[in-house]
């Protein structure tokens, strides 16, 4: 158990089952018995010409200043020669990869790295549908069909992938071209556009309340990280091909909603450096304007949004987001990235630019340790090559695999403090993650932490009659300076029975905890293992706690959002609760917990509940201290495409908490029943009429159908 203080409360507040819909299956991974590395080396000499005529005699090659035996070196010969227009090229085959030999690849591959695209440009144009609007994806295919027409070249084999929910691979490498424009003229404009409308979902421009991150699993619409994803396993599945990979990905951005997973961008650059994927990313807005109040694809600003400019601001600022992820994309894989230019062509075409011809160098490492550390890497030709000033390019290092299994506690303990620290984030554990906010004392204010972990994640082994597992938590809060401002640690040992562990698989659980700061910003580092197959799940956010001493108008907590109240004694590991934490605990009340609804999703049969707590509320003078009565009118409306559909009837809260006499806690409940399905910005209402001041803190929420609901819940 972790010690009250100022710094940090202990996390044991324990595991809750939450009734929700099927997290999907952990993602693919592909693991190799030897570790084989793969190194891409670009060799010019002094007039930046390739070098085309050295052999494996001709490198050295270091890991961690070690020098390691190369097992093959071979040349990829890329050219820029532009093929000839379609109409000259139609009756003839398109080329084959030059040495390609279907029955001799195995043996060749004894000697060689060199899969069967011998002296080709791998390039994959990925279309991500789900975040272009119609007209953005008319202009998306009209480029690629553009570049394939004019400026193919004889080296270029291009795939073709597309994202609208999932990613699929819809062709193959291929070099013929006929072929890829068929395919691309087979996509449906439209496809997946719904999607772009809701891709903006973080909190409303003057809401400041708690944030919130997605849950892929119910409507993965709402989460960034599913782009971030696909990309992932777009470059894991990149990686069986040793050569040198370029993935132009061709979207509207990708946006940061609400508290966002940070670690899944690392996660995804580490992938595609270890796989040699480099990120060409192309906005397919082109140049853009913004347009004050939004164009006709957005709903009009509300408020005074629109009037004291924060609406255009906050437009302006979330344009740039989702094109910083872009950059960041492709800065850090050795990409580039297409912005504000209407030709999208260009930034294919700096593919060909950058992928000149290079050399595949492989090596088995003499570090036979699995312990997940950077190893950097060195190249340099044989001194007696000293005069041919060759400049070389190439990956410095890469992270070395590691194997939970054959750990020993104290590597175990090692690996999660080091996962917490790592620049290689894990994220094959799905976490879902709300952090919210509620002052208990003046600079004082409690932070509790919900982590939301897929059922089907969890690795359950059988215990006598029990089925069982466990989970290990770390985490750590930094200051604006990197210090640490709190840390948790915590190991939790899941023993059910075997109807339980089954109902636990087709559900998820919850871990709550919570920590004590001082208003500021924060950035909050999560690390979760499943300790059955060692599976490991990463999550880094920042988030912000107000100084609500120093604000004129209404003051008030994060809004907490949710379906349901569990009685603690409903924890799934029996941990139990110490009491004088669940008195702090404002989610607490009369021996039930109030579980955050992480993803804003609800379904039929529930009931939208909503808690937030008014701090210093007006109450008049005259009335006596017994009395003290505060007056505050609370509803909550929902709205679609600018209009009310939906608003409760207000109800009047008065009575202050004892524990807390400057603060007024207000609940409100509606059925989802009463609800009609689909997507809305939810609004709170809060009018103090004796302060005369106001709130009204936004959020975006959905409603499920009941069909969609039922067959969700369908194990």
């Amino acid at each position: 158990m972790g010690n009250w203080g100022f710094r940090n409360l202990s996390p044991k507040w324990g595991w809750l089952l939450v009734a929700s819909l099927a997290w999907p299956q952990p993602r693919a991974t592909f693991t190799t018995t030897t570790n084989v590395v793969v190194v891409n080396v670009t060799v010019l000499d002094r007039n930046n010409k390739p070098i085309d005529n050295l052999t494996k005699d001709d490198f050295e090659i270091y890991e961690d200043g070690k020098l390691q035996k190369l097992q093959a070196v071979d040349f990829q010969r890329l050219t820029n020669t532009v093929l000839p227009p379609l109409n000259e090229t139609a009756s003839l085959p398109p080329p084959a990869p030059k040495g390609y030999n279907p029955e001799a690849e195995k043996a060749a591959l004894r000697s060689s790295m060199v899969s069967k695209y011998q002296d080709r440009r791998l390039m994959i144009l990925l279309f991500d549908f789900s975040s272009m609007q119609p007209a953005e994806q008319i202009r998306a295919k009209n480029a690629a069909i553009q570049f394939l027409t004019t400026q193919m070249t004889a080296s270029d084999s291009v795939s073709l992938m597309v994202f609208g929910s999932t990613l699929r691979t819809v062709q193959d490498f291929t070099s013929d071209r006929d072929l890829l424009i068929a395919t691309i003229d087979k996509f449906q404009v439209g496809d997946s556009s719904e999607n772009a409308s809701a891709a903006d979902t973080g909190t409303d421009a003057e809401d400041q309340s708690g944030q919130f991150t997605a849950d892929e699993t119910e409507f993965n619409i709402f989460n960034s990280d599913l782009k971030l994803a696909a990309l992932e396993d777009a470059a894991r599945t990149l990686g069986q091909y040793p050569e040198k990979k370029a993935l132009v990905y061709i979207s509207s951005g990708i946006q940061k909603n609400g508290v966002d997973n940070q670690s899944q961008l690392r996660a995804t650059v580490n992938t595609a450096i270890r796989a040699n994927v480099a990120f060409y990313p192309i906005d397919a807005r082109g140049l853009s304007a913004i347009v004050p109040g939004g164009d006709a694809t957005q709903a009009g600003a509300t408020g005074t949004k629109l009037y004291n400019g924060s609406g255009q601001r906050s437009m302006k600022e979330n344009f740039n987001d989702q094109q910083e992820t872009l950059a960041s994309l492709a800065i850090d894989t050795g990409g580039k990235a297409l912005l504000d230019s209407n030709d999208l062509t260009a930034g294919i075409r700096q593919v060909q630019e950058d992928l000149s011809s290079y050399y595949v160098l492989s090596y088995v490492s003499s570090n036979s340790a699995q312990d997940g550390r950077y190893r950097r890497i060195q190249v340099k030709l044989a001194p007696r090559l000293a005069s041919l000033k060759a400049k070389l390019d190439y990956r410095q290092g890469y992270f070395a695999p590691t194997t939970f299994a054959h750990m020993r506690d104290s590597e175990k303990d090692a690996q999660l403090q080091q996962a917490l620290l790592s620049d290689n984030p894990v994220t094959d554990l799905p976490l879902a993650i709300e952090v919210n906010y509620f002052r208990i004392a003046k600079d004082k204010y409690l932070a509790p932490i919900s982590v939301k972990v897929p059922g089907s994640a969890l690795a359950f082994h059988s215990k006598g009659a029990k089925q069982g597992t466990e989970l290990d938590f770390i985490a750590e809060v930094f200051d604006t300076r990197n210090r640490p401002a709190a840390t948790v640690r915590d190991t939790i040992p899941l023993r059910l029975a075997v109807d339980v562990a089954g109902q636990v698989v087709r559900k998820s659980i919850q871990y709550d905890t919570a920590v004590t700061l001082t208003p500021g910003n924060y950035r909050l580092r999560f690390v979760a293992r499943e300790n059955g197959e060692g599976k490991i799940g990463t999550f880094e956010s920042s988030f912000v706690i107000p100084d609500l001493d120093n604000q004129k108008t209404l003051r008030i907590s994060s809004v907490v959002w949710s379906n349901q109240r569990e009685p603690i004694t409903a924890q799934v590991a029996g941990v139990k609760t110490d009491k004088k934490l669940a008195t702090a605990n404002p989610l607490i009340e009369d021996g039930k917990k109030l579980l955050p609804n992480v993803t804003r999703v609800f379904r039929p049969g529930q009931s939208l509940l909503v808690y937030v707590e008014v701090y210093d509320p007006g109450i008049p003078d005259f009335l006596p201290e017994r009395f003290r009565r505060a007056n505050v009118a609370a509803s909550l409306a929902l709205y679609q495409n600018r209009k009310k559909v939906f608003e409760t009837a207000a109800v009047r809260a008065n009575q202050l908490l004892p524990s807390r006499s400057d603060t007024l806690p207000v609940w409100l409940q509606a059925p989802v029943a009463s609800i009609q399905p689909g997507k809305y910005e939810a609004q709170v209402n809060l009018i103090d009429e004796f302060g005369h001041k106001f709130a009204f803190p936004r959020t975006s929420l959905a409603v499920l159908a009941v069909q969609a609901a039922t067959k969700s819940q369908t194990p």
